[in-house]
């Protein structure tokens, strides 16, 4: 069994569950260490759209740690490792309702089109809730990295013997892709069970009301460090964006003169801003 997760967290987690089952030599895990509902993903299936995609994390995104370099080779190690997976071999997609779990499980099935081996969709938020109901209270998984080792486990085994993709599906997958991946906008949102391209600015009128709001937790409107605010809009979001994304649109809405800033645009950590 091969299992492919869209991210770090969640593959930590199920590579703890598979080591706890005692089958970590058996089965193998692939992840991407990326967020794919924000940025290019135009022709992302070729090379083109590859090199369109890290440009323009180059020239956006804040690169405190240089690592820029090792994403792109990471990236494609991924890739390489996905269409390398041999013939016989059950593959397992985990994703869960958002934009960037979705948009991966579309990219990675396009790359397995010529792959004659079973494939199987674990979606996280509704196993979830139906194995997790709470008569008073309702949560709703945004994405799997928040599921601890102990339910992912249980997920895990409640979800082996569900059949595997349909041809009919897959195909119908592919198009999905196909239609996503001749779009140019650099943000995507889930709503309606559908994945929605929006424009760049879609979350800036919710930074500046969040940074609103904690100015009228002050008792004199200063300057609030540029970490707090983006974990202020983080925490009261509905979609999973990241961290990076959203300190980008902050600098733009700098650029706009919407807040002042002091410090330096070097890194998140290095500066506060304040609403004019």
């Amino acid at each position: 069994m091969i299992h492919i997760l869209l991210g770090a967290s969640p593959s930590g987690s199920l590579k703890m569950v598979l080591r706890d089952l005692d089958v970590e030599k058996k089965e193998r895990v692939i992840s991407f260490w990326e967020t794919f509902s924000v940025g290019p993903i135009w022709r992302l299936h070729e090379d083109i759209g590859k090199e369109a995609r890290f440009n323009w994390k180059k020239n956006n995104l804040t690169d405190a740690y240089n690592e820029f370099h090792e994403y792109e080779q990471n990236f494609q190690k991924t890739v390489n490792e996905i269409t390398a997976i041999p013939e016989g071999s059950p593959i397992m997609i985990w994703i869960s309702d958002n934009a960037h779990e979705q948009t991966g499980m579309l990219f990675v099935l396009y790359l397995l089109k010529n792959k004659n081996n079973d494939i199987f969709l674990i979606n996280t938020t509704k196993v979830y809730g139906e194995l997790f109901k709470k008569r008073k209270e309702k949560y709703t998984v945004l994405d799997t990295g928040e599921i601890p080792p102990e339910k992912l486990r249980f997920i895990y085994e409640q979800s082996k013997n569900e059949p595997p993709l349909s041809q009919h599906e897959r195909e119908n997958f592919e198009k999905e892709w196909l239609a996503l991946a001749n779009t140019r906008e650099v943000l995507r949102i889930w709503q309606n069970r559908t994945i929605h391209s929006v424009s760049e600015d879609y979350y800036d009128l919710f930074i500046i009301n969040r940074a609103k709001k904690l100015h009228n937790e002050m008792k004199t409107k200063d300057f609030i460090k540029s970490v707090r605010l983006i974990g202020e809009v983080l925490g009261h979001l509905d979609q999973y964006v990241g961290d990076e994304f959203l300190e980008y649109r902050l600098r733009k809405l700098i650029e706009k003169r919407a807040f002042e800033m002091e410090g330096s645009l070097e890194a998140m950590a290095f500066y506060s801003v304040k609403l004019r």
